[in-house]
């Protein structure tokens, strides 16, 4: 233990990145698996995938893009974590390293003060920006014609539970966590709540009402 927490201080940004980067992906199979379901708005190959694996006469056409809950390793789909990854290693896990490092520059140490400081800073700049960077990358990543839809649909929703979830848990770590870890914590809190947009991006998605033809 001793071996992992030194190599961890003597490389904080790569150890810090990759655990962000592989908690994002956890999250999405743990949506996929236990949840249950691709997100709403598959690729035009992953729509080719799911249909070529199921019979056109017994299923309809919103059965094949969802996974039943507790799927199987090989219902999983893989790109849709490549891609959930892909948003949390470019955007996710390096802003949080290098933000939550200037939050420590402007106001360190702890103290009520100096904590509520940040945390109220944090969901000012910070929230506003992670959340649209996942709804945005992600449809992006889909090669949605709109991209900024399920921001405009969700983005609300998930700010106003964000504040109440991270504004506790940010104070927690502004309090307690050594800063050298502070994104690796912020990453484990992310688990969940990446588990919950991608949840909430699915269900939303599924209960639009289509288009008129």
């Amino acid at each position: 233990m001793n071996r992992a927490w030194t190599l961890f201080k003597s490389h904080p940004y790569l150890s810090n990145i990759m655990g962000y980067t592989a908690l994002f992906a956890s999250a999405d199979l743990i949506q996929q698996s236990m949840l249950g379901g691709i997100q709403g708005h598959p690729s035009q190959q992953d729509q080719q995938t799911l249909v070529g694996e199921s019979d056109p006469d017994r299923h309809s056409p919103s059965e094949t893009r969802a996974v039943s809950p507790k799927a199987p390793l090989s219902s999983i789909d893989w790109a849709q974590t490549a891609r959930v990854a892909l948003v949390g290693f470019c955007f996710h896990a390096n802003f949080n390293y290098h933000w939550l490092r200037a939050l420590e520059r402007m106001w360190p140490g702890g103290g009520a003060k100096r904590v509520t400081l940040k945390v109220v800073v944090d969901q000012l700049v910070a929230a506003p920006a992670t959340i649209s960077a996942f709804y945005i990358g992600l449809s992006a990543l889909e090669g949605r014609e709109d991209p900024f839809e399920d921001w405009r649909n969700k983005f609300w929703t998930s700010y106003k539970t964000g504040v109440v979830y991270w504004s506790t848990l940010q104070a927690v770590n502004f309090s307690l966590v050594p800063p050298v870890a502070r994104t690796v914590f912020v990453g484990g809190v992310a688990l969940t709540w990446t588990v919950f947009l991608c949840h909430f991006r699915q269900l939303k998605s599924d209960s639009e009402p289509s288009s008129p033809s």
